[in-house]
């Protein structure tokens, strides 16, 4: 096989990918992100300490439940009562998925790490930069957001 042959293969498994992956990107996104290999909401973090300690925790396997067909642990068992007597309190917004992406229109994951509450409801994102970004106008985000989340699970 020559270079010339080589540059016309990969070129078209370029343009291959180009035409998928448009696609892909409208499919309707996961209910709650839990990364290509888990099953685990938040990356195992308790998302009630957030609201109750101020910063995330990692959750233990002892302390589980499902909600929104993903698997969430808890710090303890008060931190699991807590969430399943009201789930939607306690759960990130857009499901987990980074809030800046969702407010461009497109999802990303997040890292636990990089996360605030606003008006009662938890927001994560995906790095510190992105989360530098949403600090900037998070009302503005936060509708644009509500907005696109909607019509993505609409689909």
């Amino acid at each position: 096989m020559n270079i010339k042959t080589v540059f016309v293969a990969a070129g078209i498994a370029i343009a291959a990918v180009a035409i998928v992956v448009p696609g892909a990107a409208a499919a309707k996104p996961a209910q709650v992100y839990t990364g290509t290999f888990s099953n685990l909401a938040l990356s195992g973090y308790d998302p009630v300490a957030y609201f109750t300690q101020g910063k995330p925790v990692k959750g233990l396997p002892q302390f589980t439940t499902s909600y929104n067909g993903a698997d969430w642990q808890f710090a303890s068992a008060a931190d699991l009562a807590a969430f399943k007597a009201n789930p939607a309190k306690y759960a990130p917004q857009y499901g987990g998925h980074c809030a800046w992406a969702v407010s461009q229109n497109y999802t990303a994951s997040a890292d636990p790490q990089v996360w605030k509450i606003v008006e009662g409801k938890l927001y994560v994102n995906y790095n510190a930069e992105v989360g530098e970004k949403w600090s900037k106008n998070i009302p503005a985000l936060i509708k644009s957001a509500n907005v696109n989340w909607s019509k993505m699970n609409s689909k």
